[in-house]
C-alpha cells in the first residue's frame, strides 16, 4: 500500500482543516500556534510556532517551520488558513516554495485592500457599507477595522481613542444579523455550499470577536436567492479558487456584503460532509483548485459550534476527561491567555434552535468545569 501524500497545512489554528485532509486520505504536517490535542491526533507532524497569535505570521519564522516539517518531502501542496489575510507577502514567498491548494497572494492583496474591495461590490451591485481611508467626522457612524483583519476582533467602534494605526481603515455602521456563506470555486465558476448564522463572543475591547456559527441559517428563500445572486456576481469577477467564505448582514429584506475571506473559514466543522468515507471539504478543496467542482451533498438537521475563550489566564490548563463533542482541546499544563481560545464544543440537532440548546448546555458544560463564568 503507498503511503498518505502529504500536505502542508498552515494557519491561526490548523486543526479542522488537518483533520479534514485526514479523512480525505492525506497526511497533514501543520504549523499553527497552538498545536492542540486534537491537532497532534490527525497530522503527522505538528510545529507549534512560539508567540501569541495575535502578533501574527512572521516570514522567517514561519518558513524555518515549514522547511524543518516538510524536509525533502514531495508534497501535495500547501493550504493555508486564517492568518494570512494582511501578509500577501509571505503568501508570496510561500508560492516560491510550494504549489499554493489556495488562491494565490495577489488575489488575497486584491480582495483584502478596502477600497478596491468596495469597488469590486460596487461593480456587482453588491449593498456594501461606505468605506473610507480618512478619519470620518463624525465618527459615532462609523466602525473602524483593520485592514486584512479576521475573526472580527480587529473591528472597533471608531472613537477619539483610537490610536494612529496606518492599517485602519472606516467602514460605516449599517444594521443586521452576521450571515456566512461557505463556497467552492474552480476560478471561474462556483457553488453555495450552505448559509450560516453567526455570532460575537463580545469583550469590552472586542465586541465583535468571533464566537460561533450554526447552519442552516435561517433565511426566507427570497433573501437565500438574494444572497446567492450575489454570491455569484462577486465570482464573475473575482477568480476565487478552492473554499472561500463571503460574509453579510442581513436585515429583513435588506443585506450588505461586508467581506470576502479568500481561504477555508471558521465554518470547517459545521459544513463538513456526514458519513461519507473519503469525502471531505479538503478533498472538494483540492479538486476545486484543480479546476473540478464536486457535485453537492444532503446536509441532514442542523450543526453548530463555538469557541470557549478563556474569561482569565490559565496558568495550567487542568487534565480533563474531554467529551467526544469537543475540538481544539487545550493539552495538560499548557498556559492559555485571557481572551484566548480554550476549546471548541460542537452539538447536532434536528433544526438549528435545537442545536443552539444542546450547544449553549455544552458550553455552560465546559465552562463550569474550570471555573469560568457563564457566557
Amino acid at each position: 500500500m503507498s503511503e498518505a501524500p502529504e500536505v502542508l497545512i498552515a494557519a491561526v489554528s490548523g486543526r479542522a482543516l488537518a483533520a479534514s485532509a485526514r479523512r480525505a486520505g492525506y497526511a497533514p504536517l501543520v504549523v499553527d500556534f497552538f498545536a492542540d490535542d486534537d491537532t497532534r491526533a490527525v497530522a503527522k507532524a505538528c510545529v507549534r510556532l512560539e508567540g501569541a497569535a495575535e502578533r501574527g505570521f512572521q516570514a522567517d519564522e514561519l518558513l524555518a517551520a515549514c522547511d524543518g516539517i516538510a524536509g525533502s518531502a514531495q508534497l501535495a501542496g500547501f493550504v493555508y488558513g486564517s492568518g494570512f489575510e494582511d501578509r500577501p507577502a509571505v503568501l508570496e514567498a510561500i508560492e516560491r516554495r510550494w504549489r499554493i491548494l489556495g488562491n494565490p497572494a495577489a488575489t488575497v492583496a486584491g480582495l483584502k485592500d478596502p477600497l478596491a474591495f468596495a469597488a469590486l461590490c460596487r461593480d456587482c451591485a453588491a449593498p456594501h457599507p461606505q468605506t473610507s481611508l480618512e478619519r470620518p467626522d463624525d465618527l459615532s457612524r462609523w466602525l473602524a477595522r483593520q485592514r486584512g483583519g479576521s475573526g472580527g476582533g480587529h473591528i472597533r467602534a471608531a472613537n477619539d481613542d483610537l490610536a494612529a494605526d496606518p492599517r485602519t481603515y472606516y467602514q460605516q455602521r449599517v444594521t443586521g444579523r452576521p450571515v456566512s456563506a461557505l463556497i467552492l470555486a474552480d476560478g471561474a465558476r462556483g457553488s453555495i455550499v450552505g448559509f450560516s448564522d453567526q455570532w460575537a463572543s463580545p469583550t469590552l475591547g472586542r465586541p465583535f470577536r468571533y464566537g460561533g456559527a450554526v447552519r442552516p441559517a435561517a433565511l426566507a428563500p427570497a433573501m437565500a436567492q438574494s444572497l446567492t445572486s450575489a454570491v455569484e456576481r462577486v465570482l464573475s469577477r473575482a477568480p476565487l479558487v478552492g473554499l472561500n467564505s463571503v460574509d453579510f448582514l442581513v436585515s429583513d429584506d435588506q443585506f450588505w456584503l461586508l467581506e470576502v475571506n479568500p481561504r477555508p473559514g471558521a465554518t470547517l466543522d459545521i459544513f463538513e460532509p456526514e458519513n461519507a468515507p473519503g469525502d471531505s471539504l479538503f478533498a472538494r478543496h483540492v479538486a476545486a483548485c484543480d479546476g473540478a467542482l464536486l457535485p453537492p451533498w444532503r446536509s441532514d438537521g442542523a450543526r453548530a459550534a463555538a469557541i470557549i475563550h478563556a474569561d482569565c489566564e490559565l496558568i495550567s490548563s487542568p487534565r480533563m476527561d474531554w467529551p467526544v463533542w469537543a475540538r481544539d482541546r487545550q493539552p495538560a499544563g499548557s498556559f492559555v491567555g485571557e481572551g484566548e481560545p480554550f476549546c471548541t464544543v460542537l452539538a447536532e440537532g434536528a433544526n438549528p434552535a435545537e442545536a443552539m440548546r444542546l450547544l449553549n448546555e455544552r458550553s455552560a458544560s465546559v465552562r463550569l468545569s474550570i471555573g469560568m463564568r457563564a457566557a
